[in-house]
């Protein structure tokens, strides 16, 4: 069976029969879920499930929506919290376990044996319309991280890393769970369920705080699962309130925006980058207006002079006034903080001393700015040539039958990147960094 794509269902395959926006409420998974969520209290009429061509599935209106209004309000009795896993079967062994879970742990290990459980579980309904897997770079083979832009791969490889911690850090505690499942390690809580779980919590919780329980360990526990409600999907354009409503203990989303009938309604997961969406939740966001292109601290140093006696301290400046980290290039050119970070290093050794202007905004001279213009201009073209080649290996590789289907997820960053490169080339020769 094809894993199932709900929340994550962005640019990542490309659309070519799909044409026309679905109703899915009269399939057969999303019936049960709706029951299920009357069940717990929950009422709906205004919006349906639906497949959308542009964004795989979502939620849309069948009813005009002004801003201001209340789209959803989802009963506490629906939400998939820490709470929910100490009530149940699981909660006798975390309270018992020393040294105590992680919060993210315990839902992780809740949501596999549920999963697992199957028909005797009482969250099928809602655990039958997850993805069966994600398009977060833990899932991704390692060579297609490789066609990453350095910065995004390393974060990446963090990911993996982190991920296979968490498993392995975990694995005395699932031993203890033994009593519920004799075959717990080697069929049930394996890393690619774990891997799964933590995807799910990753990706699809919302920001709900909770109050500390010894049981836990001292991480924050903010996490919690809105079913339903995880059907939206993101668009930084949009502006909605969301929270958790403490006198009628609903989470509730209302939309600033308004919708017509038949719309999608949409939620905004954060001012992310691509770089970020495609880390967290696995999707590329058409037309980002926070999309960008980072420059590394390696770049920075590939093309200043080595021969500049005061590179150390000016690098120390940098360093010191945090303007060595989040370098961009963005859809309006080079961001302010790169422009500073290469107007510092490109003071001549007669106007060092004006390195607190610089830090202020301040002009210094024709010649820095001419300097200035000329080093981001190279960082530009480097990047661009590496970008290219990226580009092109990934269009050869893309169509072998080996090739993996995440190169399509790389190829729309790589080619967003290429766009703001060659904007930001054209900004650069016609001598406008000073207007940026």
């Amino acid at each position: 069976m094809t894993p199932k794509r709900g929340r994550t269902g962005r640019c990542r395959k490309k659309k070519v029969l799909e044409t026309s926006t679905v109703n899915q409420s009269q399939e057969w998974p999303y019936i049960q879920l709706m029951k299920w969520l009357k069940e717990r209290g929950f009422r709906d009429k205004r919006l349906r499930a639906a497949h959308f061509p542009d964004t795989g599935r979502g939620l849309m209106t069948t009813e005009p929506v002004r801003p201001g209004e209340l789209i959803i309000s989802l009963p506490e009795s629906c939400l998939l919290t820490t709470g929910t896993v100490l009530t149940s079967y699981l909660g006798q062994y975390i309270q018992g376990w020393r040294p105590p879970v992680s919060p993210l742990l315990a839902l992780c290990t809740f949501l596999v044996l549920e999963r697992y459980a199957g028909d005797r579980s009482s969250w099928k309904p809602y655990l039958d319309i997850l993805p069966g897997a994600y398009d977060c770079p833990v899932y991704w083979a390692a060579e297609t991280l490789n066609y990453l832009p350095d910065p995004v791969k390393q974060k990446a490889l963090e990911q993996r890393s982190a991920v296979q911690e968490f498993y392995s850090s975990a694995l005395p505690f699932f031993k203890s769970l033994n009593p519920l499942f004799p075959e717990i390690l080697e069929k049930v809580l394996t890393y690619d369920a774990v891997r799964w779980a933590w995807c799910t919590v990753n990706t699809r919780t919302v920001y709900m705080k909770h109050a500390h329980r010894e049981c836990f360990s001292a991480e924050q526990d903010v996490y919690a699962m809105a079913p339903y409600l995880d059907l939206l999907n993101h668009n930084a354009g949009v502006q909605v309130e969301a929270a958790f409503n403490e006198k009628n203990r609903c989470y509730e989303i209302r939309t600033m925006v308004p919708y017509k009938k038949y719309d999608q309604v949409f939620i905004c997961y954060g001012h992310h980058d691509n770089q970020r969406l495609l880390l967290e939740y696995g999707f590329i966001a058409a037309n980002n207006p926070h999309r960008s292109v980072y420059v590394t601290r390696d770049i920075l140093l590939q093309y200043v002079s080595r021969r500049d006696k005061q590179l150390k301290k000016k690098w120390s400046l940098l360093k010191e006034h945090g303007f060595l980290e989040n370098l961009t290039l963005g859809q309006d050119g080079p961001s302010w903080r790169l422009l500073t970070a290469c107007r510092l290093l490109c003071l001549a050794t007669d106007e060092f001393t004006y390195w607190k202007k610089v830090f202020l905004g301040s002009f210094v001279s024709e010649s820095n700015e001419r300097a200035l213009g000329e080093l981001v201009r190279k960082i530009c073209l480097h990047l661009l040539e590496e970008t290219s080649q990226a580009v092109a290996a990934i269009s050869s590789r893309k169509y072998e039958k080996t090739a993996d289907p995440h190169l399509v997820l790389v190829e729309a960053l790589r080619q967003e990147e290429m766009k703001i490169l060659i904007y930001s080339v054209n900004i650069l020769e016609n001598g406008d960094t000073g207007t940026i």
